[in-house]
Parts: structure tokens; C-alpha cells; sequence
């Protein structure tokens, strides 16, 4: 199974353009940063532009929040990227012959988007701020 780092690496972007104002805020450097390539840097910045999260230039390499950290949720981040938003799948390729292969998918989707909610709405109560403050605190940075 793959997994996606989109949401990491759009928080990782977001925090390090806050952290480093005055560094260099080039595709490249951040990718360099995130171990990626600064299209996929590009990309996100789009994403999270498009969702008023981030303001960027065309031509300048001075990408900048569009609001507060304090302001910007994990949830708020998580919905602007392009990715899968369900955090759980349920297997839709089961024998339906079987009395749990035919029945499981509903209960078990019911189940998911319980558990679903419940990660969003903490999502929504984690800002960038937080995430910042202990990026901050672990690399002993001003």
C-alpha cells in the first residue's frame, strides 16, 4: 500500500516559510528541505494558494502566509491539497457469496466515517502555530 505525504510535506512547507521569512524561499530550497522535487513543491504551493493559505508572486520567490499560523488548521491544510481525504478504505473487492465478504462493506464505511469525524475534528483544533512552536522547541530555534 502507498501512502501519501502530501499533507506532511504541505505542513513542512507551510512552517518552513514561516520560520525562514528572510531565507531563501525557492521551490528548490524548500524541496531540498522536504527530500522532493520543487515541482511537487510548486504543485502544493498552487493548492494551498488556491485555498487562501498561501500568497505567492508569479516571477519571486517570496511565498508568504495568507493568514496567521495561529489561524491555519491542520484540517484547513489537509482539505487544500489534492489527495485522497478519506483516511480509511474499505476493501470493496470481497466475495459477496460469503456471508461476511457481502456484508461487511456498509457496516465497515459506517464504522470509518465515524472514526473519520472524529480525527477531523482535532484536525480542526491543531493549528500550524502548535506545529511551528515544536518544530521550534526540538531544532532549538528562535
Amino acid at each position: 500500500m502507498k501512502f501519501s505525504h502530501k499533507l506532511s510535506d504541505a505542513v513542512h512547507l507551510l512552517a518552513y516559510i514561516e520560520i525562514f521569512p528572510d531565507g531563501d524561499l525557492s521551490s528548490r530550497a524548500i524541496a531540498d528541505s522536504i527530500v522532493t522535487n520543487p515541482s511537487m513543491v510548486r504543485s502544493l504551493m498552487m493548492d494551498l494558494r488556491k485555498a487562501g493559505i498561501l500568497k505567492t508572486q508569479r516571477g519571486s520567490a517570496k511565498p508568504e502566509l495568507a493568514r496567521s499560523a495561529a489561524s491555519i488548521s491542520l484540517y484547513d491544510i489537509f482539505a487544500a491539497v489534492d489527495m485522497d481525504h478519506h483516511l480509511l478504505h474499505v476493501d470493496e473487492n470481497t466475495e459477496e457469496k460469503c456471508p461476511v465478504g457481502g456484508n461487511i462493506q456498509e457496516p465497515l464505511a459506517a464504522c470509518y466515517a465515524e472514526v473519520e469525524e472524529a480525527a477531523f475534528a482535532k484536525m480542526r483544533e491543531i493549528s500550524l502555530q502548535e506545529i511551528i512552536a515544536k518544530i521550534k522547541e526540538r531544532g532549538q530555534i528562535a
